[in-house]
């Protein structure tokens, strides 16, 4: 049998939880999954998963087997690259998962200059605002915004990004501009989900000291695009990260509320599964970043 391949398939298996999940993953049928599995187990004397009717779970055996199988497989690719010109292209599939604001306006041009650089390459993007491991969530790479705790996963700091309050020049017309933070409880306010979830912006002064203010919300979306959509059309101020709205701001459709006083910066991070290495898919995309992380924050990054 085909060692390596087996070892591919069951540690998908094990990362999905799922014969199916790891069936759509690896481009196969559900069947042809679970009877390499099968064949796998039985070439090696052991039993390697629990199945039941709905999920499966590694034995003792299978978690020791999946360990030595990750590492022999992350090998192989390694001597794969070692031996490719530097020409060479990557294939198979690259895997990814982000949330939707950096999705949606940053993440398909870096994507699109990484298929460029490695055409026999194919594309799998995932949006969502949830932290999930990329092993559960079957990404070789996952970009992250805010705590991200810890787990069964590497993290690299790739930088912060910057909120903004933000109103359209009609609503100031009619409203009348804002002096101080203080002046925002008296105005509408529209939020995301989550965020200022006690009715409060804490806010960073020109003095660098704390600054809280009390608001009242009036729209709280689930995703970034009907927020904009209210605040350009004169709802109310809101809150959005500069990567989304730069193009707004530059038009003229939307302008800086209180720009002197500023909220915390939020850290952006990139997860990957655990190994001594990555793999040559992600470090080639985690190597696009450094170079191109002004296009993922919207700006270039801070000063260390």
């Amino acid at each position: 049998m085909d060692m390596l391949s087996a070892m591919r398939i069951f540690t998908r298996v094990v990362e999905r939880g799922s014969l199916s999940a790891a069936a759509r993953d690896l481009g196969l049928g559900q069947p042809t999954v679970s009877e390499r599995v099968e064949k796998l187990e039985k070439h090696l004397g052991v039993r390697l998963l629990y199945r039941t009717t709905r999920a499966v779970q590694a034995t003792d055996a299978g978690a020791r087997f999946y360990e030595y199988a990750k590492r022999a497989i992350e090998a192989a690719e390694e001597a794969e690259a070692s031996v490719a010109s530097a020409e060479a292209s990557l294939t198979g599939t690259f895997r990814i998962a982000a949330p939707h604001g950096l999705g949606e306006m940053a993440l398909p041009k870096l994507l699109i200059e990484f298929q460029t650089r490695h055409p026999a390459l194919a594309i799998d993007v995932t949006l969502n605002d949830r932290f999930v491991d990329p092993m559960t969530e079957g990404v070789d790479l996952s970009i992250r915004i805010g705590e991200i705790g810890s787990g069964n996963f590497i993290a690299r700091r790739l930088g912060t990004l910057r909120r903004l309050a933000l109103a359209a020049p009609g609503y100031l017309e009619r409203h009348g501009p804002l002096h101080e933070p203080m002046d925002l409880a008296a105005h509408p306010f529209i939020r995301v989900a989550g965020f200022a979830a006690d009715e409060r912006l804490h806010l960073i002064g020109p003095d660098g000291g704390s600054v809280e203010v009390p608001i009242r919300t009036t729209w709280r979306v689930s995703h970034w695009r009907p927020l904009m959509e209210a605040v350009l059309a004169e709802r109310g101020i809101g809150a959005l990260f500069a990567v989304v709205c730069g193009r707004e701001i530059a038009e003229g459709r939307l302008v800086p509320v209180l720009p002197s006083y500023a909220f915390r910066r939020v850290d952006v991070h990139a997860i990957y599964p655990p190994g001594p290495r990555p793999a040559a898919r992600t470090k080639a995309f985690l190597e696009l970043l450094t170079e191109r992380i002004d296009l993922l924050l919207g700006e270039a990054p801070e000063a260390s």
